[in-house]
């Protein structure tokens, strides 16, 4: 309970209020009397998804609970099998898909199989259908435009409404319409985010954003998981062993420098959706090669400074619009700004040719400009920090000035009221004091007497006893009544003059959202290609090549980005799958000679580019690239209910059904899930299976330990196929591996050397070759004579011991049994 209060014995110091600089400073620092709290536990991100499909097209859009916004895709032809429908939830994993209730049987049939998908990482999304008649069109269109957005002035007519959201949404994708419709009534119905709020609180919706999946590269997410781009692992710290999970080895761990938490989600977006626009990527690649220049280092250092003060705005935003807003989010949305200013004035001193830069400088508007200097102004950030609240400056409100001078006098004219009261007390009563708590106004306090034991013995002539607390009694007087009507709740008509200004201060930044979340987007993609040219500088990348009418990779010495910096040295690769010769490699060599490594490596290499960050490699040209299929290591779930080689099976057929002319595959020991001849004519029939689409043909990498492949002449002669090895060199006894790519085939496996390294005794090698000696003479395998008579020796030392510890006194002895169930047995093991 706050209280000023005051004694004529002491008079303690009043509180005053905090100061702080009205001014705007200067770029060199972030100002703040300190560092700002974190923002606090985010909620998980939720994405709800709205979804119709009619006459074979598309209608999609989705609210995502992270910022709050809507986004929408164009109404989009897709097959019946729904492809791009799966793509799309591979894409966003959302926590519940809204349909209509009226569907045709394709979506029926896709809707069912969703939800049987049990073992959908991390839970399969819940399935909702709402009536029909939620998804009309001219109720949609209603719904939308009748919303409640904050980015949308109030001063607006509802003309000017319908064509600044006009501008914004498509209205004539008219599945796309029905969507936003449906998503709208799911969301007032199920109430996103503000479930607890009062029901006249409307989810906040803070924007419309498109979404766009053209010219997207197609990779599932065993090629994720196999070529490491991503690995997530358990978090080392026992206390977020159940929740908490951080990235491994991988190649977005290594490659996310961002300094932002919104920079780090762009980079996974992007990592997410590999694209084949030329422009897009050389754009990106445009930046990257300005910062790698060494006059640029230290403006790239600067920018990362700056960039590590943006935080999360639409967060900041939503709890503006739910009248939610923290302390620390003002000190936050300040920094926020104020760096976004610097990032501005740095841009614009930087060359306006590439469009990142120009773009900064020329949206980077005034408008953050003016959010800063009010909130500058008239943010009192110690203040707020030391009550908890919000507070402002001085010389903000004359009448809230007044009424905190009055506050702050309090005490030494409360020290002058308690001395006259105690001058007409009872001579008993050793002292007094007034003080003033909120909400109840001015008392007299006086300490409790020890003959006051009964509730009537705290009744005083001409005092009004309101209640005891702390063995002090509280009494109104004629002086404290007088006070109430002299001086009022200061405390809270301060606080509700300060709430009624953050409430002001609050509209003015909402009003200007739009520029804010222009700030996340451009500060977001500057800080991903600060990271990606900080890794290019440290690694040694250099910039990739896109030729539109190559169909395939040309990569000259190219670096596995993983292993390089697991090994100490690391032998660079060439590989070239352009034109229609050789467009399908057959790979092979002994085990542990590099043969996964190079076909990780090329699939990392084409991705890397794909993403538009620079490459290990000396040159890489990257042709017309629409998907990247691998089947390299199986990915076993007890879940799934699959055997290994079905695994196996699944992503081969994935690769056979969908694979185009631009695809590359990459395959890794396929066959040797199952019985050796049945694994190689599988092999062999899948690779024939693409040889015959002749210039169709994918490109193809296909790494395998079936010599037979080529000595059989399993595969048909031409110029689609290219063999190639991992050079080696026998010395003596031992293998020397050169890692090194070269045209031709291994003559064997070396199998048995492999073994040796892992640490297998010698007599088990030296039978595995003999063995396999018999196997390749077709000769017959006759069991070793020696562990024979090992095993036979043993046999009879077996039974001699039970002979010697048999007891021919005893009566209960049977012979005939012994000798039928221990004698007999053991002799057709000797003999």
């Amino acid at each position: 309970m706050a209280s000023v209060a005051a004694t004529p014995a002491r008079t303690p110091n009043g509180p005053g209020p905090g100061e702080a600089s009205a001014s705007f400073p200067t770029v060199a620092s972030v100002p703040g009397p300190q560092e700002p709290e974190e923002e606090g536990e985010e909620e998980p991100a939720e994405i709800h998804l709205c979804v119709l499909w009619n006459s074979g097209y598309l209608g999609i859009a989705y609210y995502d609970t992270s910022d709050s916004t809507i986004h929408f895709m164009p109404d989009a032809p897709d097959h019946e099998s729904l492809k791009l429908l799966q793509r799309v939830l591979d894409e966003i994993d959302p926590r519940s898909v809204v349909t209509s209730a009226k569907q045709d049987e394709n979506m029926t049939r896709f809707l069912g199989k969703l939800a049987s998908q049990e073992h959908r990482e991390p839970k399969r999304p819940e399935i909702i259908f709402l009536p029909s008649v939620d998804f009309g069109l001219e109720i949609s269109k209603q719904r939308l435009l009748s919303g409640n957005y904050s980015f949308i002035p109030d001063s607006m007519t509802t003309t000017e409404k319908i064509l600044f959201l006009s501008s914004i949404i498509p209205f004539d994708c008219l599945l796309m319409v029905r969507a936003l419709g449906g998503l709208l009534k799911f969301l007032g119905r199920r109430r996103i985010g503000v479930e607890l709020e009062e029901y006249n609180v409307s989810v906040p919706i803070l924007g419309f954003k498109k979404f766009v999946l053209t010219n997207l590269v197609s990779i599932d997410q065993d090629t994720y998981s196999v070529l490491q781009i991503f690995k997530s692992e358990s978090h080392p710290s026992v206390y977020k062993v159940a929740s908490g999970l951080k990235e491994g080895l991988s190649l977005f761990g290594i490659l996310n420098r961002c300094r932002c938490k919104w920079g780090e989600k762009l980079l996974r977006l992007w990592f997410t959706r590999p694209t084949q626009d030329l422009g897009e990527l050389n754009s990106r690649l445009d930046v990257i090669q300005f910062f790698l220049l060494p006059q640029n280092l230290d403006m790239a250092q600067m920018l990362h400074r700056l960039l590590g003060h943006i935080k999360n705005v639409p967060l900041i935003l939503k709890r503006m619009k739910l009248s939610h807003t923290k302390v620390s989010d003002w000190q936050v949305l300040y920094k926020t700004v104020y760096s976004a200013l610097g990032l501005r004035d740095a841009c614009r001193s930087l060359p306006q040719s590439i469009q990142l830069f120009r773009d900064i400088a020329q949206e980077f508007s005034d408008d953050l400009h003016h959010i800063a200097s009010l909130i500058g102004k008239v943010v009192d950030f110690e203040g707020s920090l030391a009550e908890n609240r919000f507070t402002v400056l001085p010389n903000i409100d004359p009448e809230i000035d007044e009424k905190k001078r009055r506050l702050m006098g309090l005490p030494s004219f409360l020290t002058e009221v308690a001395r006259k009261e105690l001058e007409n007390l009872d001579s008993r009563i050793p002292s007094c004091s007034v003080i003033y708590i909120p909400l109840i106004g001015f008392l007299l306090s006086i300490p409790r007497l020890p003959s006051m034991v009964e509730t009537s013995d705290f009744e005083i002539e001409g005092l009004d006893f309101m209640f005891l607390s702390e063995e002090k009694l509280h009494y109104r007087s004629a002086r404290t009544k007088e006070l109430d009507a002299l001086l009022g709740d200061l405390h809270c008509d301060i606080r509700d003059q300060e709430t009624l200004l953050m409430h002001q201060l609050q509209c003015q930044v909402l009003a200007r959202a739009a520029v804010l979340t222009r700030v996340l987007d451009l500060a977001s993609r500057l800080d991903v290609l600060l990271a990606l040219a900080s890794a290019a500088r440290d690694y040694g990348y250099s910039r990739p090549r896109y030729s539109p009418q190559l169909l395939g990779v040309r990569i000259q010495n190219g670096r596995h980005p993983l292993m390089e910096l697991c090994a100490r040295t690391f032998v660079p690769n060439s590989a070239e799958c352009g034109g229609d010769i050789g467009r399908v490699k057959v790979i092979t060599g002994p085990n542990s000679s590099g043969k996964s490594i190079y076909l990780k490596q090329v699939g990392l290499i084409t991705f890397m580019a794909l993403v538009g960050s620079f490459v290990p490699a000396e040159e890489a040209e990257i042709g017309a690239v629409d998907a990247i299929f691998t089947r390299i290591h199986s990915c076993e779930s007890i879940s799934l209910g699959l055997s290994t080689f079905m695994i196996d099976l699944n992503q081969v057929a994935k690769a056979v059904n969908n694979a185009t002319e631009r695809s590359l595959v990459l395959v890794d020991e396929f066959g040797k899930g199952t019985n050796t001849v049945d694994g190689l004519a599988l092999l062999a029939a899948v690779i024939r299976h693409w040889l015959a689409l002749g210039p169709t043909c994918p490109h193809v990498f296909v790494a395998t330990n079936f010599l037979s492949l080529v000595h059989l002449q399993l595969l048909p002669q031409g110029p689609l196929v290219q063999y190639l090895t991992m050079e080696t060199c026998e010395d003596g006894d031992d293998l020397v591996f050169f890692y090194q790519v070269c045209e031709g085939v291994a003559r064997a496996s070396h199998a048995s050397h492999t073994a040796t390294q892992a640490g297998l005794p010698e007599k088990l090698i030296a039978r595995g070759k003999q063995v396999s000696d018999l196997i390749r003479s077709g000769k017959p395998i006759k069991p070793v004579q020696e562990l024979l008579k090992e095993k036979q020796m043993e046999n009879c030392q077996t039974l001699v011991d039970k002979f010697l510890k048999l007891d021919l006194e005893d009566p209960s002895l049977d012979l005939d049994i012994f000798m039928s169930q221990e004698v007999l047995p053991a002799a057709t093991t000797i003999l």
